[in-house]
């Protein structure tokens, strides 16, 4: 296939506390706020005040990176990476530092709520303009107005100003506008963010649509759920650079297994918080994918396992071995208790050296919403608690298709899902 978008030793790089915001109306916010001596209105709280006046952030580092025709192509990578900017290049909304970016055929974009809008014209008016803005004229637009306004279902608020749009008014309309203008190349950075569940299936659907077409899409999210289902190839990207690229499974995971684990990682042998008769204790604990590799973040109905190492530091006569992972939410709400059969076997040291085992509880199709979990440990011989601890590991669980219906299940609606079948019967006539 022919590249498309041709990325050559591109560099971005922002000078931190002087003008400079995009636009003319925050750059002139932050001089007047600079000449009154108060704080920039504009610079990023928490973060700004670290930072000499006059230093450089170098952005974007060294990309190269080659688009091919019909490509469905993912970025990922967690925030301040350096995604959006790419795109802001990409579509010409800021200009590079330095590099070369050769791309062919119209870029159509959305890269956050009301781009490309002009918020004192209607719906209307603003498709038009957008049409214009990617090389259509009016003929071109008035064919595909219809299908523009079905989409974005704004149709009741066609001749409004979009300034009274809300937020979720204008992504919808946004993201119509830019799949339905037949561009070559489509451009979408984090459009999941804003909007129902429904309108989510949608743009899902019109991306694929879009990419069965044969036409190319650029598309930044931090929902792996749908970087999965969608995207042919991925981009990792961590501090201005493309850290990895390949295959989208192994990319996601590579930055699942990298993005929380290391913060969660607790060496349970030097907790001394524990509580039982301590001949067996706990010495490690994480949690897994399917591939036994260690993770950080679980995806809402895909399977993962957690693992737990303990070491037996005497011998244990009669063994009975219980294991039980107590799991709890982010309100410290105990959700269940993962508990095994006993198993009978015989543990013991072997010469001087204390013996290590493995085990592991495989949850199927994680029922968990979009959150934090932790897990309590315990570790049981017949009646005896061998090895007790509280709070032992955190993970996070990230949205994804549970039901197989093509939507995220988001969070705000409990912690736990369950499988369900419903029915839908008149009563007619059965009512006394």
């Amino acid at each position: 296939m022919p590249t498309v978008i041709k990325i050559e030793n591109l560099y971005k790089e922002y000078r931190l506390g002087v003008v400079g915001h995009d636009t003319l109306y925050r750059d002139l916010q932050s001089w007047w706020a600079k000449i009154r001596g108060l704080e920039d209105p504009n610079s990023l709280i928490g973060y700004a005040k670290n930072v000499l006046i006059g230093e450089n952030l170098l952005a974007l580092n060294n990309i190269n990176l080659e688009v091919k025709d019909g490509e469905v192509l993912g970025i990922i990578g967690r925030n301040g990476a350096g995604k959006s900017t790419l795109l802001k290049i990409l579509s010409r909304v800021t200009a590079p530092t330095k590099g070369c970016i050769k791309v062919k055929g119209r870029v159509a974009s959305l890269l956050e709520v009301s781009t490309g809008f002009h918020s004192e014209l209607t719906g209307r008016e603003n498709i038009y303009l957008n049409g214009a803005i990617n090389g259509m004229n009016r003929k071109e637009v008035t064919r595909k107005l219809d299908e523009i306004v079905d989409f974005s279902g704004v149709e009741n608020f066609l001749d409004t100003p979009v300034k009274r749009y809300s937020s979720g008014m204008h992504v919808r309309l946004g993201f119509s506008v830019a799949a339905h203008l037949e561009p070559e190349i489509l451009v979408v950075d984090e459009v999941l963010a804003v909007g129902d569940a429904d309108f989510q299936k949608k743009c899902l659907g019109k991306m694929d649509s879009v990419a069965k077409e044969g036409r190319t899409i650029i598309f930044v999210s931090h929902q792996m759920q749908a970087i999965t289902n969608l995207c042919h190839r991925v981009v990792l990207m961590d501090q201005g650079e493309i850290s990895h690229h390949g295959n989208t499974r192994e990319m996601v995971s590579m930055y699942l297994n990298t993005s929380k684990s290391s913060e969660n990682y607790v060496k349970l042998m030097e907790r001394k918080d524990r509580k039982g008769i301590g001949q067996i204790r706990w010495i490690d604990t994480w949690i897994e994918n399917v591939r036994h590799e260690r993770i950080g973040v679980a995806i809402s109905g895909e399977d993962f396992f957690i693992t737990g190492i303990f070491e037996v530091l005497s011998v244990v006569a009669s063994p009975k071995l219980t294991f039980a992972f107590a799991l709890y939410n982010h309100k410290d709400e105990q959700l269940t208790d993962l508990t095994n059969k006993s198993i009978n076997k015989y543990f013991s040291l072997d010469g001087k050296q204390k013996i290590q085992y493995k085990v592991s509880t495989r949850i199927k199709r994680a029922p968990l919403t979009n959150g934090l979990y932790t897990y309590n440990m315990m570790l049981r011989n017949n009646d005896d608690v061998q090895d007790y601890l509280m709070n032992c590991y955190s993970f996070q669980v990230e949205e994804g298709d549970y039901f197989g219906s093509g939507k995220t299940i988001q969070s705000g609606q409990g912690s736990v899902l369950f499988e369900q079948d419903w029915e839908l019967e008149s009563m007619e006539g059965k009512l006394k």
